[in-house]
């Protein structure tokens, strides 16, 4: 369920091989993503493989906050495959770049310009990221990069805020 009052896109162009597809339960390419070590440390700080119910349960739940989406790459113009998600909504902005090889290219801070530039549209005075553990560098300096300031420690980390 998007945002209440607020009708979610089915896509959102971001340019000519990176947009944002809208959720479906149609998710099962996204099981290999939260069974990546690596990546569940980043996301969850844990590295314990999520099952496929635990997959749904985790969009679900993003669901009943905000708007979901799947990032979809096309580099090579054969058609958009799914690479990442992302969560929108004022109090959070949760994204994946589940495809290992495809992190620190630019792809994310693409991601997060595009639903920045949405939720001016939509009349937001700010966006916030809940918490971005302290150790995954990588996403505090893309979150930095698009405006985001640390405004909070948290136990393992920083709550940042962009004004809009």
């Amino acid at each position: 369920m998007p945002m209440r009052g607020i009708e979610q896109p089915e896509f959102i162009q971001i340019d000519e091989t990176l947009r944002l597809h809208r959720y479906t339960d149609d998710c099962a390419f996204a099981l290999k993503w939260y069974q990546d070590e690596h990546t569940l440390w980043l996301v969850d700080g844990k590295t314990t493989p999520y099952t496929m119910e635990k997959v749904y349960q985790m969009y679900h739940y993003l669901q009943a906050r905000g708007e979901v989406y799947f990032i979809e790459y096309n580099p090579c113009g054969n058609g958009f495959v799914p690479i990442g998600d992302v969560s929108f909504w004022r109090e959070d902005m949760p994204i994946v770049i589940g495809e290992p090889g495809l992190r620190g290219h630019g792809i994310g801070k693409k991601v997060i310009l595009a639903l920045v530039e949405r939720a001016k549209r939509l009349g937001f005075s700010s966006l916030e990221v809940a918490e971005i553990y302290e150790y995954n560098v990588g996403s505090r300096k893309m979150f930095e990069t698009c405006g985001f300031m640390p405004i909070e420690k948290t136990p393992n980390g920083w709550r940042y805020r962009r004004l809009l």
